[in-house]
């Protein structure tokens, strides 16, 4: 095995990096004297074996891996699989002698972006290169947003190990459709994501999501798979369950269909209970919930760690909130359980008559812990028809709203993970109401 340091940085740079994976030593230096014609390529490193090949990928990260199928030790299909979830920015371009639509289904579901037959054609080689690397862009780019977030490096994280992370569940809601709640949720998510963290990203509107729609997933399993197993709800069927976004997210998909939601609905305490059960296998779950209040929503809210009341500076919004503030106060809830965030603010200076952040507050009489200005929303478009995260969308990181996004993710870790002993007071408090047990709505008024 052989190989140098990763060089800083894998986007906006002058040369696509490379690694080769091949048992065959002439074939490596076969492939290195075909790239090294071409000016924007550098190979970084090779190895012999797809374990070593997995090694190098994880010390190096670089862009592209050419990866043989037929290896000893570990054939390249597996370790394909292995980089694709460890060293995601790393996109693996499959080579082999043979070719029959067999070799490339699996080599597509193992995660590579592309096949080549050897020998390979030169140019198509070069092309294949290019391409493969300009098509990862956007996942490069959203981890180098994740990379450059200033976050405390000595903040306390929890160790690795299944039932030993810090069990964080945020709920972002609004009683208003069309404020932005699954943009904030699935931006969220993205953003809290960083080296040692689990993050997992839940749809739990249960007759309309969107979050597949706007990462561009598509799942045969869904939550509702988890529902007849919920009092035996194991790891291994949940990770069975949850699908991997390309930038390494993991998301726990909702019904595919309204009416497949009836299940969850007749039994509104299921929900909460998966969440409840698998949330101490991830730090942070972000939860994208409907603006519809009933008791699938309360159950989720009370195993919160934290709710996101998502709003708008506009009237009829800020009334609702008020209505769900009254109603949080009712059910006892401590007020610092719920964050307040305004989305698409005006610039007052500039448009007069816009409700203030200072209005807002005082009439809502709780402060509002961020707010994302207006923007022309064509940025988010962009990205939702990409199936890609807002904060991934630009290179500029400067511009909002993907700064104030990153900003919201750096709000959130500093506040839940800055503090283990209140984050375990405010687990044997969620289990306290557990065992309480959950009224109906009208009986919790």
């Amino acid at each position: 095995m052989s190989g140098r340091p990763p060089q800083q940085g894998n986007t906006g740079k002058d040369q696509i990096t490379i690694m080769l994976v091949d048992d065959i030593p002439e074939a490596r230096e076969n492939i290195k004297k075909l790239l090294a014609f071409e000016q924007d390529f550098k190979v970084i490193g090779a190895a012999g074996t797809g374990r070593e090949g997995v090694e190098l990928a994880k010390e190096l990260q670089p862009d592209i891996i050419i990866m043989d199928i037929n290896m000893p030790d570990m054939d390249g299909l597996e370790a394909t699989g292995i980089i694709k979830k460890q060293v995601p920015t790393s996109a693996v371009i499959i080579m082999s002698v043979q070719d029959d639509a067999d070799y490339m289904r699996r080599a597509m579901l193992a995660g590579a972006r592309d096949f080549l037959r050897k020998p390979v054609n030169m140019d198509e080689l070069y092309n294949t290169i290019r391409t493969v690397y300009r098509n990862t862009e956007d996942i490069r780019r959203q981890y180098e947003a994740m990379a450059n977030m200033n976050v405390d490096a000595s903040r306390p994280k929890r160790a690795e190990g299944s039932g030993e992370r810090a069990g964080n569940i945020i709920a972002v809601y609004s009683p208003k459709g069309g404020v932005g709640v699954t943009t904030i949720a699935s931006n969220l998510a993205s953003s809290l994501m960083q080296e040692g963290i689990k993050v997992l990203l839940v749809d739990a509107d249960l007759q309309f999501g969107d979050i597949g729609m706007f990462l561009n997933l598509q799942a045969q399993s869904t939550i509702v798979e988890l529902a007849p197993d919920v009092d035996d709800l194991d790891v291994e069927l949940f990770e069975n369950i949850v699908v991997t976004h390309e930038s390494g997210l993991k998301v726990l998909m909702g019904p595919a269909r309204p009416e497949f939601a009836d299940e969850l609905l007749a039994a509104p305490g299921i929900v909460a209970e998966i969440l409840r059960k698998i949330a101490s296998n991830y730090d942070y779950i972000v939860v994208d919930t409907s603006h519809t209040l009933n008791e699938v929503l309360l159950n989720i809210f009370d195993v919160s760690t934290k709710i996101m009341l998502v709003g708008t500076p506009t009237l009829p919004t800020i009334k609702s909130i008020r209505f769900v503030f009254d109603l949080f106060d009712q059910l006892g809830y401590d007020p610092e359980k719920t964050w307040l965030m305004l989305n698409k603010v005006w610039d007052e200076r500039r448009d007069k008559g816009m409700l203030s952040v200072d209005r807002i507050q005082n009439f809502l009489k709780r402060p509002v812990v961020h707010k994302i200005p207006h923007v022309d929303e064509r940025i988010i478009i962009s990205a939702i028809n990409r199936g890609i995260p807002v904060i991934a969308a630009d290179r500029d990181q400067s511009k909002p709203p993907i700064r104030n996004l990153l900003e919201l993710g750096e709000f959130v870790s500093s506040q839940l993970m800055g503090d283990l002993e209140a984050e375990d007071e405010q687990e044997e408090q969620t289990d306290n109401k557990r065992r309480s047990g959950v009224g109906g709505l009208l009986r919790r008024r």
